[in-house]
């Protein structure tokens, strides 16, 4: 059947021109308004999308929700586009290389294996800290990360040229949140079907976790694994049981001085406190009207760190007041409104749909807050700080008679979550002024550091009169790009690292982004704290983390009067004010076209041929063992050695890092002997390329306790059989020599953190078969699934604590390939040394039959070839 003939459509008619959509509102009449509105785009997106038969099958399901308020009924959504950043697709693109090669090597075209979405590819998780507080950082930034990416860069280059569909954004465009809400998102897009225009509503996905930034926006779309966005980007669609449904109600307003990274804070506690784990979340009730959508986005950014898919605002007035504030046409956002309204889709602040749950949120209780010093849901009020870390360990020597004990060694405007808000930037620059004006200074021991999300953040804060405040007390902009929020914070203060080193003292990170694992915002720090923009400004004046701003001056003017944080806090006419100043809707769009242009990009070259000519001696770029149909199920019944045993919130930054190579590692050695400068090796995430890097950092952190021989050191692990202390790397090449399988056992929340998919390669590399832990994030365990790694959920009872597994303890797992279900019941037994075996019953963390095939084919890597291969 054409989409013409679909049993759902209807007409719209809109701007004088004529649109075929799916009526929901005709079809499916009160009922509709009962569901959340993110069902309800689920179900265009299913009504349009799917074939006759599984159609009307997913339909019914999705009105059958209503009854629960969830169902294990599947249905499949195909988004219309793809978001990726560079050490995402890298990955990503260099299994598309190798799977190129492979068909290759079979007779088969290799340029049969094509995007079939658009893929859009945001060059922004580089960027690193290492020139600041001067006028020409960005610039010297820049200069420094083209430098150190060349190859990578090249080859970015490559795929653009060689895979249809693939655009690449260069370096210093913009975060890829920021440009999916200032450049590529349209709220409602027009697609040509069987010669007739549709009006639907865009719909995406991205490989970040924080692609749900965009729902503050009105659009549907959320974070993956680079493994699931390949098999989109090749046409499949994402076969997902219906969700669950967080409904979170807001009422009242935010009060004076209270900022939308107050309340992301305070959702992210709230709904982690209810155990969010996968489940879609949707704001309604009338306090969502009183947020800008700059405000939304702050909010929605955070889903993963709450736990959530999605953090879902629907649109209204304020939305399409953001797209003509951006640079919109009239017309575009003429056909957002028509469309959304006549679909039922549009924001109704007395509505209360159905929802699995619902939290209560009244806006106007809400204070100034941080979030730290370790996890972004442990939220406090910004006076409870100095408490907080007189807790915490004292540093190990006499204290330093020139800094505070817990100094503020980064302070780090940065990440997309608080700077793509030009609200919370004037605030920032806002606070930056008065304290200019009253001659305070930042300490000389803190870094201090200005990313925005977007490059038009420097004209309108050049226009309202705040950029050089805020150059003035340190904050010159350093780039366009993620910086420190993803761990690029460049080098410590050295007055930090020589006073660290002798254990006078405890440096502290202050940052508006949304991570503060330890070792995430630089390898030599655990304690880090999140917060707004201008509370950012504040700590970096003071320079001690401990300070107590109820009581303690950020320091004193120049008359000696102490100068207290409420004197120099923005007020909210303030930041209207320079927002009705610094604002003009044609910046973000010239700011866009003219930092793309970048001469320095655009004289990379790069090779012109369907298969990429890969190079023996790069240290950069390896073709993937793992990129071939080689590559087997990894299911059947087994007993395994356990290769670590790991705790609770075990995060991909502690699975696969992305921060800088350690010199004295033997990630580091490796790289020397292959002609490296020990001194400038770059980051983890800059070679995500080459798979025997990533196999040598994998767990590379200090942090990381392997229960199974807590004194290892980094990145090691005990090789039962001989008793002898190894790298991973070697120990799990010396099981497999053997042929002896290998599982991992965790806690509570293994795989937190970002979206990447070399958190679970470096594991299948490793040889790991199986991976038991009591839960798994979302995404990461559909990377694991993606792998051929099966995920295993632990009893409750049945913890890493509680199963106690000492050397010699092995692992026995039934999972036979024919008889693998979604959440089915899988036979686990335990083999100790001594001889004693307990069984239990673990749960196949599978949802869906999609993931099932995934498995049974050894991962989406052979699937998606043998797919090619069978079509060609």
């Amino acid at each position: 059947m054409s989409q013409g003939q679909n049993p759902f459509s209807g007409i719209l008619v809109s701007g004088g021109k004529r649109y075929r959509i799916i009526d929901l509102p005709v079809h499916f009449g009160q009922a509709l308004g009962e569901l959340p509105v993110v069902l309800r785009l689920l179900l265009e997106n299913a009504a349009r999308n799917m074939q006759d038969g599984e159609r009307e099958a997913a339909v019914a399901a999705l009105l059958d929700w209503r009854g629960e308020r969830r169902s294990n009924a599947e249905i499949a959504y195909q988004p219309g586009r793809v978001l990726m950043h560079d050490t995402t697709s890298t990955p990503a693109l260099v299994d598309i290389a190798a799977m190129r090669d492979a068909l290759a090597e079979r007779g088969v075209d290799p340029s049969r294996l094509n995007a079939r979405l658009p893929v859009q590819v945001s060059v922004d998780h580089s960027l690193a800290v290492e020139v600041h507080a001067r006028p020409d950082a960005a610039k010297r930034n820049l200069e420094h990360e083209l430098r150190r990416n060349r190859e990578r860069y090249q080859f970015l280059r490559w795929a653009a040229r060689a895979v249809q569909g693939v655009h690449v954004n260069p370096p210093g465009t913009g975060i890829m949140h920021t440009i999916n809400l200032e450049q590529l998102a349209t709220v409602v897009t027009v697609e040509q079907r069987d010669g007739e225009a549709w009006a639907v509503p865009d719909m995406m996905i991205g490989t970040d976790s924080h692609t749900p930034m965009v729902n503050g926006l009105g659009v549907l779309g959320w974070g993956v694994g680079g493994l699931e966005a390949q098999t989109v980007m090749f046409g499949m669609p994402i076969l997902q049981r219906i969700p669950d449904v967080i409904g979170v109600r807001l009422s009242g307003a935010l009060s004076p001085g209270v900022l939308a990274t107050d309340l992301a804070l305070y959702v992210t506690k709230c709904l982690r406190d209810m155990g969010v784990s996968g489940e879609f979340v949707e704001f309604f009730g009338p306090g969502v009207a009183t947020l800008s959508a700059g405000e939304r986005c702050v909010v929605a950014n955070m889903a993963p760190e709450y736990g959530a898919t999605t953090g879902y605002f629907p649109v209204d007035e304020r939305s399409l007041d953001y797209l003509r504030e951006t640079g919109r046409s009239e017309d575009a956002i003429t056909l957002v409104r028509d469309t959304l309204q006549r679909l039922g889709l549009w924001f109704d602040p007395e509505a209360s749909p159905l929802f699995t749950h619902v939290l209560d949120i009244d806006l106007s209780t809400l204070g100034m807050s941080v979030a730290g010093p370790r996890r972004p849901q442990d939220l406090m009020d910004y006076r409870e700080v100095p408490g907080v870390l007189a807790r915490e360990r004292p540093p190990d020597g006499r204290s330093s008679p020139s800094m505070p004990t817990f100094p503020v060694a980064i302070a780090a405007i940065t990440s997309c979550t608080n700077t793509s808000d030009p609200g919370l930037l004037m605030a920032a620059g806002i606070l930056a002024r008065k304290a200019r004006a009253r001659g305070l200074k930042v300490a000389e021991w803190v870094k201090t550091s200005l990313g925005p999300g977007s490059p038009a953040a420097e004209n309108y804060l050049q226009r309202a009169g705040l950029l050089n405040d805020l150059a003035a007390v340190g904050f010159d902009i350093v780039g366009y790009g993620c910086t420190t929020c993803i761990g690029n914070s460049g080098p410590l203060p050295e007055t930090i690292v020589r006073q660290a080193a002798c254990g006078a003292v405890r440096p502290v990170a202050v940052l508006s982004g949304n991570r503060n694992f330890p070792g995430r915002i630089h390898p030599d720090l655990d304690l880090g704290f999140l917060m707004s923009p201008p509370l950012v400004v504040a700590y970096a004046l003071s320079g001690d983390a401990a300070i107590n701003f109820a009581s303690q001056p950020l320091g004193h003017d120049d008359a000696g009067k102490p100068v207290m944080l409420d004197d120099i806090w923005p007020t909210r006419d303030e930041v209207q004010t320079c927002l009705k100043a610094g604002l003009d809707a044609a910046d973000f769009r010239r700011a866009f076209v003219r930092a793309a242009a970048n001469p320095l990009w655009a004289s990379l070259d790069a090779p012109d041929s369907p298969c990429f000519p890969w190079d023996p001696a790069s240290t950069t770029l390896r073709r993937p063992p793992f990129a071939s149909l080689d590559q087997g199920s990894q299911l059947g019944d087994y007993l395994a050695w356990p290769l670590m045993v790991l705790g609770d919130d075990i995060t991909t930054d502690h699975i696969s890092p992305a921060s800088a190579i350690p010199p004295d590692s033997l990630v580091a050695d490796f790289l020397v002997q292959r002609g490296e400068d020990r001194n400038d090796l770059n980051v983890f995430a800059s070679r995500r390329g080459n798979w025997e890097v990533m196999l040598r950092g994998a767990f590379h952190s200090k942090t990381l306790v392997n229960l199974l021989h807590p004194a290892a050191p980094v990145a090691h692990t005990l090789h039962v059989p001989s008793g002898q202390v190894l790298p991973l790397w070697e120990a799990a090449s010396r099981y497999a020599a053997a042929d002896q399988s290998l599982v991992l056992v965790a806690g509570h929340r293994y795989g937190t953190g970002s979206s990447r998919d070399w958190a679970a390669k470096v594991q299948r590399l490793l040889g790991l078969r199986a991976v038991l832990a009591l839960s798994f994030e979302r995404i990461h365990r559909s990377n694991l699934i993606g792998m051929g790694i099966l995920p295993l959920r632990l009893p409750a009872d049945r913890g890493p604590d509680a199963l106690n597994i000492r050397p010699g303890d092995r692992i026995g797992v039934e999972a036979d390939a024919a008889s693998l279900q979604p959440r089915g019941e899988i036979a686990v037994r335990l083999e100790r040394a001594d001889g004693r075996v307990e069984h239990f019953t673990a749960l196949a963390d599978v949802q869906t039959r999609l993931e099932v095939e995934q498995l049974r084919e050894g991962g989406v890597i052979p699937m998606i070839l043998r797919r090619t291969l069978n079509a060609a």
